[in-house]
């Protein structure tokens, strides 16, 4: 039988990962941004967020560098499985990683 403290423990653990992943980033004011298959611009655009838009950061991993109103960036954010989009077009409101790298 399971104690209440440890639901309690399982419950916060649980509620503090979707936090996480309920993390939204802004794109450039402006800007649609082409997603692509992999982080370059030698990529596939798989699809074009339009402006104003949000998004999840998955996981982040280094490519082509890129120039964008946010920076000069090599850092690329995976935003859903094979859809990346240059860091250089996202307000995270850092130079660096902010999520964890992708394997």
């Amino acid at each position: 039988m399971e104690s209440s403290d440890e639901g309690v423990a399982s419950t916060t653990a649980t509620a503090s990962v979707a936090a996480v992943q309920a993390v939204t980033y802004p794109i450039a004011p402006g800007s649609a941004v082409n997603v692509r298959s992999g982080p370059g611009t030698s990529y596939r655009i798989v699809r074009v967020l339009p402006e104003g838009s949000r998004v999840s950061i998955l996981c982040q991993r280094p490519g082509e560098s890129v120039s964008g109103p946010y920076g000069t960036t090599s850092i690329w954010d995976s935003i859903a499985n094979g859809e990346y989009i240059s860091d250089a077009y996202v307000k995270t409101g850092s130079d660096g990683y902010v999520a964890p790298r992708c394997s």
